[in-house]
């Protein structure tokens, strides 16, 4: 593993920052961040290779050595810069989710339309078993959309199941983990979540802190669950299945384009932990039949902002390819 001065890992941790605030965005990956900033590799090997070794190294040679050896100061210095950069955008999402909907949603639309564009463009042969897995996906991905919750977006297993699930999105280049929450239903949940745990870390309060940090020690565990056991198989089915693995995860954004239609109607409420009355089950429907002002001409603008944000950043990764060994 390369040996790196402070420096370089404060570099590592300003990398992570940019990381955590791709995953706070649904459209933006965290893994083509990763990807853009040439740290990919690197990350996706040390995940694979932690293992129980690490208790046998530390028992024989040391705490250090074993530290060393898996490359840990790598993770800390990248992972301290995605949980702070995650601390401080969620609060501004969850602002601007509540001032500013239409126009946060359609920034995410447009995200998502350029990564679908991305994503579709790498596929290099269209055999039919292609179009198959786009085709079924979509309409998995759509269904999914219009289905009722399979349960409370706070509740412990349906945390654990988000984790477990979202956390894959992070380590494949093109679809972010945010977006998978975004599916599942529990994006605005957990957002809430971080945003709380960072209101009671700056304002002390224990009772919301400990709620909060409960939730997402839930929503780790099965994050870490799910990289463990999905980091090998995902990593191998994109070396050997790329055009299956870009088909489905195509597919799967193109399905989804429901869930993030800036215009939605409430059929349903639940109560949350605080006692809120909030939206639980919505549907899409068009600006002229929205209930208020429908800010069409701000929703282009910003779908547009969105779109270019990724081609941008697209950009900028095809630029880096041929540096890449």
């Amino acid at each position: 593993m390369p040996q790196r001065n402070l420096l370089q890992y404060l570099l590592i941790t300003a990398k992570g920052l940019a990381m955590g605030a791709a995953d706070v965005v649904p459209g933006v990956s965290g893994g083509t961040i990763a990807f853009i900033s040439g740290i990919y590799e690197e990350l996706i090997e040390t995940i694979h290779n932690i293992d129980l070794g690490f208790f046998k190294i530390w028992k024989k040679e040391g705490f250090l050595m074993a530290w060393k050896h898996y490359n840990l100061s790598f993770l800390l210095a990248l992972f301290a810069g995605i949980f702070i950069s995650i601390l401080s955008f969620a609060k501004l999402i969850t602002w601007l989710l509540e001032v500013y909907p239409i126009m946060v949603w359609s920034f995410f639309f447009g995200l998502v339309i350029a990564s679908i564009v991305f994503v579709g463009q790498q596929i290099s042969h269209w055999r039919l078993s292609i179009i198959v897995a786009l085709i079924v996906a979509s309409i998995l991905s759509y269904l999914i959309t219009i289905a009722d919750p399979i349960g409370s977006p706070e509740s412990t297993w349906f945390l654990f199941l988000a984790g477990f699930v979202a956390i894959i999105a992070m380590i494949l280049p093109g679809i972010s983990g945010a977006f998978i929450l975004l599916l599942l239903g529990a994006y605005t949940t957990v957002i809430g979540f971080v945003t709380q745990l960072g209101e009671g870390i700056s304002t002390l309060n224990g009772t919301l802190f400990l709620n909060a940090f409960g939730k997402l020690l839930i929503f780790g565990v099965g994050a870490i669950l799910g990289l463990k056991m999905f980091s090998r198989v995902l990593n191998w089915m994109f070396k050997h299945h790329k055009n299956l693995i870009l088909a489905v995860l195509t597919g799967f954004m193109i399905g989804a384009l429901n869930k993030i239609w800036p215009w939605k109607e409430v059929l349903q409420y639940r109560m949350n932990h605080t006692g809120e009355k909030i939206p639980f089950i919505e549907r899409s429907i068009l600006p002229q039949n929205y209930d208020g002002d429908p800010q069409i001409l701000y929703a282009v603008v910003f779908a547009v902002i969105g779109f270019l944000t990724i081609f941008l950043l697209e950009r900028i990764a095809v630029k880096k390819v041929p540096q890449t060994p």
